[in-house]
């Protein structure tokens, strides 16, 4: 059985660099889209996925595992969320058990508000920041790491 190698410095130097990078434009984006928008990035992907749902609904055992939150995580921002009128929540015709996640008018409106400023966003902090060839380079990584991690291809 051959032994684990550790990563050497330059692979600890570009995976922390990637890190702090990633975390960082997570970080601007969710100011900009809470300062633009009053909606938290949790916010927004709720809405993103309801947003592209038939009917606009969703289980929320399927939101959850759409967008990789747990169960009980899921729970109390969807409370949140739906004291803001942004959605609501009703038990399945066909299951006792389920919850039905719809999104209602007022947080589709809000969706597609805070949609155009973060958009912009992601542009000027992204986007504007690569050269074509760049983006391509980082679509091809992503793809290779999503499969390695056994994750479903990006949209």
């Amino acid at each position: 059985m051959g032994q684990r190698k550790t990563p050497t410095r330059d692979e600890l130097r570009i995976w922390r660099g990637y890190i702090e990078t990633s975390e960082a434009l997570r970080s601007r984006l969710a100011s900009r889209l809470q300062d633009e928008s009053s909606l938290s990035s949790g916010d927004y992907q709720v809405l993103l996925a309801l947003s592209e749902a038939t009917g606009r609904t969703l289980r929320s055992s399927e939101l959850a595992e759409l967008i990789g939150w747990e169960r009980s995580r899921l729970s109390h921002h969807l409370g949140r969320m739906e004291k803001r009128g942004l959605l609501r929540r009703a038990r399945c015709p066909d299951d006792p058990h389920g919850i039905d996640v719809a999104l209602t008018d007022d947080g589709y409106s809000a969706f597609r508000e805070g949609s155009i400023p973060h958009l912009m966003a992601i542009r000027e902090l992204f986007i504007d920041a690569l050269s074509p060839e760049e983006l391509t380079q980082i679509e091809n990584l992503t793809r290779t790491l999503r499969q390695h991690l056994n994750l479903p291809p990006a949209d």
